[in-house]
């Protein structure tokens, strides 16, 4: 047994199991229709829901007989003792049961019926409907034989995202056909979920068994799409339950790369017990290797799940184009009693570079960071308590180690959100924050002892005053931390260094913050008719002014998080926003249109010091009015950061940053999406022209424009591009088409990913059997329709 995962258990945990590799062929004894996952019942849900699934719940039918009463009509009917031959329409009904035909014979003593000519029987409970020519049937033990058979039974719609869908049932036909007990036994026919009797795909074999509402089996049947037969299949197995957990091979599918060469994939998935499954799905590129996805699920009990997903390639020797790596994800939730709960999420990544070497998604292969958490916590009405152990890793570029690491090993907090004191009919809102732990930073210019020390300790307090419509809301506080390590700072003819050393670092800073709300100005205007009915004008004026000393020491800190950019500032805040409200004639209020300035004035503009010329500075107050960087040495003023935001069947919002330092748009951030009827579209572009000791300049745009909807019958297309305009780079294009009918949708998708090292094109598609699952190498997931 080849061993899939040494590599990625090597780095994460020596004491996990390596599984086995399974190959699938198609000429392996048996092949299921596993291509889904669903839900995992909790242990102490039982899967099925009756412990007699023959036993079938009788529904009482309008003009239909009463339970225990028959139907019996015919144009002539002759009676021989226990028989009654029926001729000329005949029909015998119960309150379950109806069979027609030309002629009927039945047998008041054994319940036998024979029928012949034009005979339909339906057995309304189970919803089965079947035409045959001729017919031998008991009532009693719902057995009997069928001849030249067509009919059709139900199938459960499974909607989840990715799985197409209809509302057909199951359509069979065969030359003759048994009832015994609870199963149909179908020979030389086809079984099908498009509408016949021109169907688009049929199972064709030799034999069938349909046990309608649980499952179907067929027996060396091949797979036809029109008239053409695609593959065959020694065993196939399809569940007809709402949610059903069978062990089973995932149908193989087949791609190109590129980069990495002709790839295959296949997979197996393993229903452990009511509540553990294990799928395993394996991607052979010919130039690159054995890609390897297992993903672990369980259910503990009713409180206690898990995910575990694991994802790593083993690049073969000579792969010039293929770096081997791993990612492991895990998910884990708990609730622990009494109010207690836990949670849980690990992201561990090997490197960047396997990351955009081998990922299918153009989101992952930009992301550059990973965050793991895991926290116990409980609340009580306003306070809040957390014990936190996480881990924060920021890839600087593709190159091996050049990475920023954080952890807390682990952290205590407490929170208190704004708690309500009265003191002699005076309102007073009290706010908390603390928290202690254990944290490091590690990365390539220096690196702290494993266990640093940091207690925090803050406490605020609001209060309010008014006048009229004008309200004054001040807030003060403190601000207490200590560090165990912190840095060095000698200033040198080149410029600032900093080096760690074990020496304690004490920061105290005071805060007051003081609120100037203005009375709204409001105006009601008769909108126009694509508006609504009508449309009020609101302008909201604020002022804020804040102040924050104390803070000598900033460049001694070492950077953790949130809580080490907090400086000293002495600045003012304008705001002014103008809201459009737009109500209809049914009395429905939206905020259609929101345009928000602000702006800050510093009256300190070092910050304290904190602020240094000549490199890239962040604090508190910069990151608290935009999320683009713009301290690059010393300020008296922010950028005017400008919001616009519209609301209706376009959405449309703008950010951007205008510098009266540079007299232009420094930072600009746009989209708009909409959809009309079948069509819709979404268009994006940032941009960034700041001092390039910030940011390097970029003009970026990505655009999707489609047509349809995941489940629409016809022709369905999606186009998405992301072009970098100052690289003159286009770094990730696709274009998917669908045909989607009745019962099955066919899909072309092509892919081209260009970023870091990667230059990738691929060409993948997909056939979808609804209520089944997917053959072919765009995964669902994947899939736009």
């Amino acid at each position: 047994m080849v061993s899939l995962f040494r590599t990625i258990f090597s780095n994460v945990c020596h004491e996990l199991c390596c599984l086995g590799l399974v190959l699938l062929v198609l000429s392996a004894p048996q092949l299921k229709a596993q291509t889904f996952r669903p839900a995992l019942p909790t242990p102490d849900q039982p899967d099925q829901p009756s412990t007699n699934p023959n036993q079938h719940l009788k529904i009482a039918r309008e003009h239909g007989p009463s339970p225990g009463e028959k139907y019996i009509e015919a144009v002539d009917q002759v009676d021989d003792g226990p028989w009654r031959h029926l001729k000329g329409a005949a029909r015998v009904e119960t309150d379950d049961f109806l069979l027609k035909g030309d002629e009927i014979d039945y047998n008041d003593e054994t319940a036998e019926l024979l029928a012949r000519g034009h005979v339909h029987f339906e057995h309304f409970s189970r919803g089965e409907r079947i035409d045959c020519d001729e017919l031998e049937y008991n009532m009693d033990d719902e057995s009997g034989t069928f001849y030249n058979v067509s009919g059709s039974a139900p199938s459960s719609v499974q909607a989840r995202p990715g799985l197409l869908t209809t509302q057909n049932p199951f359509y069979f036909h065969s030359k003759w056909a048994e009832r015994v007990k609870d199963r149909y036994i179908l020979h030389d026919g086809f079984l099908t979920d498009c509408i016949v009797p021109d169907p688009w795909w049929t199972l064709k074999g030799p034999e069938f068994i349909l046990i309608p509402g649980d499952h179907a089996i067929a027996r060396r049947s091949w797979f036809y799409l029109k008239k053409m037969p695609l593959f065959y299949t020694p065993w196939f197995y399809k569940s007809l339950k709402k949610q059903p957990r069978r062990s089973g091979f995932l149908v193989p599918n087949i791609g190109t790369s590129s980069l990495h060469g002709k790839m295959i994939g296949f997979g197996y998935y393993w229903a452990i017990s009511r509540s553990f499954d294990l799928l395993y799905q394996g991607l052979y590129y010919t130039q690159a290797g054995l890609a390897n996805n297992a993903e672990f699920r369980g259910k503990i009990n009713s409180k206690t799940d898990f995910d575990l997903n694991i994802f790593g390639v083993l690049a073969q020797n000579g792969a010039q184009n293929a770096t081997s790596g791993e990612r492991i994800t895990l998910n884990a939730k708990s609730d622990l009693g009494d109010g207690w709960q836990a949670r849980g999420v690990l992201d561990y990544l090997s490197g960047l570079a396997f990351l955009q070497d081998f990922t299918q998604s153009f989101n992952e292969a930009v992301s550059s960071e990973t965050h793991s958490v895991g926290f116990v916590t409980k609340h009580w009405n306003d306070l809040g308590v957390d014990f936190v152990a996480e881990r924060d890793v920021a890839f600087q570029d593709a190159t091996p180690g050049n990475t920023i690491e954080v952890r807390k090993l682990p952290s205590a907090e407490v929170t208190l959100r704004e708690h309500e004191v009265d003191f002699y009919n005076w309102p007073f809102w009290v706010t908390f924050g603390g928290s202690a732990g254990l944290l490091d930073r590690s990365q390539p210019e220096f690196q702290t002892r494993q266990f640093v020390d940091r207690v925090d300790f803050e406490p605020q307090i609001t209060t309010r005053f008014h006048w009229g419509d004008f309200y004054i809301v001040p807030t003060v506080g403190i601000t207490e931390t200590e560090y165990g390590e912190s840095f060095q700072v000698n200033t040198t003819p080149g410029g600032v260094n900093t080096n760690v050393i074990g020496a304690n670092l004490l920061r105290s800073s005071r805060n007051v913050t003081v609120d100037l709300i203005f009375p709204s100005l409001e105006r009601v205007f008769k909108a126009p008719k694509w508006m609504g009915d009508k449309v009020k004008h609101i302008i909201e004026p604020r002022i804020e002014y804040k102040d924050v000393s104390g803070i000598d020491n900033f460049n001694q800190i070492i950077r953790f998080d949130q809580i080490d950019l907090l400086s000293n500032t002495n600045q003012v805040e304008f705001s002014l926003t103008n809201r459009l409200l737009a109500k209809d004639k049914n009395g429905t209020v939206t905020d259609f249109l929101t345009w928000q300035l602000r702006y800050d004035r510093y009256f300190d503009p070092t910050f304290g010091g904190a602020v240094v010329a000549g490199q890239r500075n962040v604090v508190q107050s910069e990151i608290d009015l935009t999320g683009f960087a713009f301290l690059a040495g010393p300020r008296n003023y922010s950028p005017i950061v400008s919001v616009l935001r519209l609301q209706s069947r376009l959405g449309f919002e703008w950010r951007a940053d205008y510098d009266p330092l540079y007299h232009r748009v420094t930072n600009s951030s746009v989209s708009v999406d909409g959809r009309v009827k079948s069509y819709y579209w979404s268009v994006g572009n940032t941009e960034v022209h700041t001092n390039p000791v910030l940011l390097p300049s970029a003009n970026q745009v990505g655009t999707t424009l489609g047509y349809g909807n995941p489940r629409s019958k016809g022709w369905n297309t999606r186009f998405q591009i992301y072009y970098d305009f100052h690289q003159d780079q286009l770094l990730f294009w696709d274009v998917q088409l669908t045909k989607n009918t009745d019962c099955c949708g066919f899909s072309l998708q092509y892919r081209r990913i260009n970023i870091g090292i990667r230059d990738d094109s691929q060409y993948l598609f997909a056939f979808a059997i609804s209520n089944i699952g997917t053959i072919g190498s765009l995964k669902p997931g994947d899939r736009t329709f």
